[in-house]
């Protein structure tokens, strides 16, 4: 089997970089006439983070479109053999699977080996759910624009997503920079 394309979006915090994505995958599968599929990251820790996973459920049933879901908050690599050539893969999103990931930890986090465990566990589980379908896309946070403070976690963290961003953009086929709500195609041929 070919491997499936990949379409990298990034964005800052509410710069639409999901609206984009559902778009995008919807007229992905119109066209292919593909399965679509949301892989959701996000875990409700707080009020806000609750609303916000509330709106995507929501945006997602409102588009009128049949999408399976998959909560997957950890370990991205055990759904990876649940997809086939004619599916179109929304993950959302790759920060907050990290962070997941390293809260998790608990303090392993500030271990190298464990850090670049991760980063390659993350990467692996990417590139099988790309094999075993159409389209896969992945969004994630433009976090790194921001002041990183002198706080090692945040450092450690910041340094991962970086490595990942560098890693991802490079096997994607397209990559987007989302701002205000408009897609700027950073790499790959114009749509």
């Amino acid at each position: 089997m070919a491997e499936g394309s990949l379409i990298f979006i990034s964005g800052g915090v509410r710069s639409g970089k999901s609206s984009f994505a559902e778009r995008t995958a919807a007229m992905l599968a119109m066209r292919t006439e593909g399965k679509l599929h949301y892989i959701a990251a996000g875990k409700a820790y707080d009020p806000e983070m609750e609303a916000r996973i509330q709106r995507h459920q929501d945006d997602r049933d409102k588009s009128g479109l049949c999408w399976t879901t998959w909560e997957k908050p950890f370990a991205l690599e055990e759904i990876s053999g649940n997809f086939n050539h004619q599916d179109i893969i929304l993950f959302d999103c790759l920060t907050t699977l990290l962070n997941n990931e390293l809260f998790r930890a608990e303090y392993l986090w500030r271990n190298r080996e464990y850090q670049e465990n991760l980063s390659s566990d993350i990467l692996m589980a990417i590139t099988e759910i790309r094999k075993n379908c159409r389209t896969l896309i992945v969004v994630s946070n433009e976090v790194l624009n921001e002041p990183i403070y002198k706080n090692e976690l945040v450092i450690t963290y910041s340094k991962i997503l970086g490595t990942l961003h560098r890693n991802i953009v490079d096997m994607a086929d397209e990559a987007y920079l989302v701002e205000a709500g408009i897609p700027i195609q950073m790499k790959g041929e114009p749509a």
